[in-house]
């Protein structure tokens, strides 16, 4: 035991997928407590020997940590797997279990600046800001084509009454919106009106998914989804890319039948998004029909980029591997296919 706790002090970690910008919040947060090496380069089968000889790694949601990546990560002495997300679909956790790999996520940070994003991205499409400041900087005043609507009176149905979904419906109803919910947890505490999925989608005409991405969400709106909707709905994704059946959603696009689509994720991200592409002879073919569509608006996974988040996503980040240096469990931030063990968590509790 003593070896271990002496070893664990000088943890070491290799950090993947890291931005220029989120170097001085993890060094800050660290504070010289783990050996960290950040690089660029995203998990992959060939930056995957970066991890030998290390105890950790930390990685993203763009990153490749698929069940080939974990037994290596293993056979290299890993044990420990943080994201920098809440999502965890990215990474193949009953793998993980089976190769003695504990693995810990963000359970949450910073809601109100993913919720913030998906009003910037629903009033951005609405006033059509991006149309008008493209316009405006050709010295084309005319106001053709800039018709939006009032947000107060209208519906936004909210899918997912998490930290997000919460406060993304407070910043709604602010505008003056009746709010509609629906999550498949009936134990969430929400002052919103709840109601059925079939008539959220009915009922709304602004859609925010706030939902994680597993079996049960994949392809959620599809053909028949869609169909339930509203002609003209606007609909906003800040949670995963393939909750959406993009090449359905297009098509309701080209039809009218959805008249706005914000996104800050996109089915197809891994290995395009965080990177410069605009020099690549070939372009992803689904996502340039999207943005040649004038009623759809892009951003690049860029929900979480507050200093506020960064600063909270850091901190869990250190956290947890300051407590499992301390053979502790990582608590809330715990998300192994296998429970841990109940004395560990014991430990945990009254600490």
């Amino acid at each position: 035991m003593n070896s271990f706790v002496e070893k664990a002090k000088q943890m070491k970690v290799v950090a993947y997928s890291i931005q220029a910008f989120e170097k001085e919040f993890l060094i800050k947060a660290n504070q010289k407590k783990h050996e960290i090496t950040l690089i660029s380069n995203a998990l992959t089968e060939e930056t995957v020997g970066f991890a030998a000889g290390k105890d950790a790694v930390i990685v993203f949601t763009n990153d490749d940590v698929s069940k080939n990546i974990i037994e290596k990560l293993a056979g290299f002495g890993v044990r420990f797997i943080t994201t920098r997300s809440v999502g965890t679909d990215h990474i193949d956790k009953q793998a993980a279990a089976q190769n003695g790999i504990k693995v810990a996520n963000v359970p949450e940070y910073s809601p109100q600046a993913i919720a913030e994003h998906t009003l910037a991205l629903a009033l951005s499409l609405n006033r059509r800001i991006t149309i008008a400041d493209k316009h405006s900087h050709v010295f084309n005043f005319k106001q053709d084509n800039l018709i939006g609507f009032n947000l107060n009176g209208k519906t936004a149905g909210i899918i997912g009454l998490g930290h997000i979904g919460a406060v993304t419906a407070d910043l709604f109803k602010g505008f003056g919106c009746r709010i509609l919910g629906y999550d498949v947890d009936q134990t969430i505490a929400t002052q919103t009106e709840r109601v059925s999925l079939d008539e959220l989608l009915m009922q709304s005409d602004v859609i925010s998914l706030n939902i994680p991405l597993n079996e049960q969400t994949r392809h959620l709106i599809n053909d028949s989804t869609i169909a339930l909707m509203k002609d003209g709905v606007m609909l906003i994704n800040i949670a995963r890319g393939a909750i959406l059946n993009t090449a359905h959603v297009l098509d309701a696009l080209n039809n009218g039948k959805i008249g706005y689509l914000g996104i800050d994720v996109y089915e197809h991200e891994r290995g395009l998004f965080f990177e410069d592409h605009e020099q690549d002879s070939h372009k992803d073919e689904l996502l340039t029909q999207l943005l040649n569509h004038p009623n759809v608006l892009v951003t690049p996974h860029q929900g979480y980029l507050t200093r506020e988040a960064l600063q909270e996503i850091a901190a869990q980040t250190i956290k947890n591997l300051d407590l499992w240096q301390q053979l502790k469990c990582v608590g809330n931030a715990c998300v192994c296919a296998k429970n841990c063990s109940a004395a560990t968590k014991d430990v945990v509790n009254k600490n």
